[in-house]
């Protein structure tokens, strides 16, 4: 069963890659323009998800410029926003989008996008899809279970930190 699901995690790990790639890049862009501000990225994790705000705050690399969302009275219009929720209809990720947009700071939004979520396709910047509709492995009974919703998130989290690094590395060479 492990076998199946490191193939089958492999394989959701490389279509978020292939199917998110612009929107890596164009979500690292936004989110670094708050360091380049004078800002911060502010992070807001709902669940499991709570998982990416560990890594930022405690893995052995934390990431720099970032704050944990609280409350939208901290959030300035110099600074950014990072949304991770299992599905984009989560209610409680939505009141967070719903403070940003009505503020105006922008934000970028990750999650299982659902069709009961289009809410936050209209408040976010950018929202990207973690493409975790089921669970990753059959039972006997036909359902599905091994539902990695926060191991997707760190490899999103990842894969923008990394770019995020780059770009403000680039900045400041120019500087």
């Amino acid at each position: 069963m492990l076998k199946m699901f490191t193939t089958q995690l492999t394989g959701l790990f490389k279509r978020i890659e292939e199917k998110e790639e612009y929107s890596f890049e164009e979500g690292a862009r936004l989110l670094a323009q708050a360091p380049v501000g004078d800002g911060s990225i502010y992070i807001f994790a709902a669940n499991e998800m709570k998982a990416v705000e560990f890594e930022a705050f405690h893995g052995a690399e934390p990431f720099k410029d970032v704050k944990i969302f609280k409350s939208i009275d901290e959030v300035t219009e110099s600074d950014r926003a990072l949304i991770f929720t299992r599905y984009t209809s989560d209610e409680t990720a939505l009141e967070v989008a719903r403070q940003l947009h009505k503020k105006g700071i922008p934000f970028v939004a990750v999650a299982t996008i659902v069709p009961e979520g289009e809410e936050l396709h209209e408040l976010a910047d950018l929202v990207m899809d973690l493409r975790l509709t089921k669970g990753l492995l059959p039972d006997d009974e036909g359902n599905r279970y091994g539902y990695p919703a926060s191991m997707a998130a760190l490899f999103v989290y990842y894969g923008l930190k990394f770019t995020i690094e780059e770009i403000l590395a680039e900045y400041e060479d120019e500087e």
